[in-house]
């Protein structure tokens, strides 16, 4: 049987490989992977406040504030204040981060679906699975803190 030690080992062995293969699809759109899992949330789920980018990204306040403000710098995404609660400030892409984060999505997402491509359908579907039963688990050990 595989021990706790061992089954960390070999999910850190495997997030570092496919991390790698992300740096290398988004390596020239000039994003980080952060920036680049920002502007991924704000395509796949539109307009979102910044605090719920930061919860979607594992990112904390102060962390996500500063992905905002130099994707902002870099004109690939907008921020305005909510007209109900002035504490609130949505993000948007613009036609520019829009037009990256297309182009860069499309070539990161071939190539994860390379690397996917060593698992049937039943076992990607087995350890999707398996991923989330793991990750809940950790987190109750961890006392409910996701990236703990």
């Amino acid at each position: 049987m595989d021990t706790g030690a061992r089954i960390g080992l070999i999910l850190w062995k495997a997030y570092k490989a496919v991390e790698a293969v992300e740096r290398g699809s988004i390596a020239g759109s000039g994003l980080g992977l952060t920036d680049c899992a920002v502007l991924e949330v704000l395509r796949h789920k539109g307009p979102q406040p910044v605090n719920a980018i930061g919860r979607k990204v594992l990112l904390t306040s102060g962390s996500i504030t500063s992905a905002i403000s130099r994707l902002e710098k870099r004109g690939l995404v907008a921020r305005r204040r909510d007209v109900d609660d002035a504490r609130v400030f949505w993000v948007d892409l613009t036609a520019t981060g829009r037009d990256l984060i297309a182009r860069t999505f499309d070539h990161h997402a071939a190539n994860l679906e390379s690397v996917a491509q060593a698992l049937t359908p039943g076992e990607r579907t087995d350890l999707v699975r398996l991923l989330k039963k793991l990750g809940r688990q950790a987190e109750r050990v961890a006392g409910g803190r996701p990236g703990s």
